[in-house]
């Protein structure tokens, strides 16, 4: 799995070279810098309006009582990730970007994310300050 991640950061580069020289010499010198220089702007008022938004939407969602308040620190999170990639140059990082602004895309991911890390560990804090993290996991996950 490891190798994959390295080969992958290792591609990009190659992958947004390969996106600039065809895209670039479809779409023109001119179209290529906007379309560059409008999504890096886009990501970064993304970011902005996320940091002024955040921390007032979940005030908000756990005052109306969130079954789940991960949730929307998850869409938050992801739509960060989303943000970061519109900002770095390149059409892949940019596609990349977009669909993860899609709110279906993001509950897919929030989904498989779940259940891939469903039963790992539960933290907590004890009534005391004094008292150590709790931490729990399943049967299966034990060293005996």
């Amino acid at each position: 799995m490891k190798m994959w991640v390295v080969l992958g950061v290792l591609a990009l580069p190659l992958v947004e070279i390969a996106l600039f020289v065809t895209l670039g010499a479809a779409l023109g010198l001119w179209l290529t810098l906007a379309w560059v220089l409008l999504t890096g702007v886009a990501g970064v008022l993304m970011l902005k309006g996320l940091a002024l938004s955040g921390g007032q939407k979940l005030r908000e969602g756990l005052q109306e009582g969130l079954h789940d308040p991960l949730s929307p620190l998850a869409h938050k999170a992801l739509m960060g990730v989303a943000a970061v990639l519109l900002i770095l140059p390149g059409f892949f990082t940019d596609t990349m970007g977009l669909i993860l602004l899609l709110p279906p895309v993001r509950n897919l991911m929030i989904r498989q994310m779940g259940r891939r890390m469903r039963g790992v560990m539960v933290v907590r804090r004890g009534a005391n300050r004094e008292d150590d993290v709790y931490e729990h996991q399943p049967q299966d996950d034990r060293l005996n």
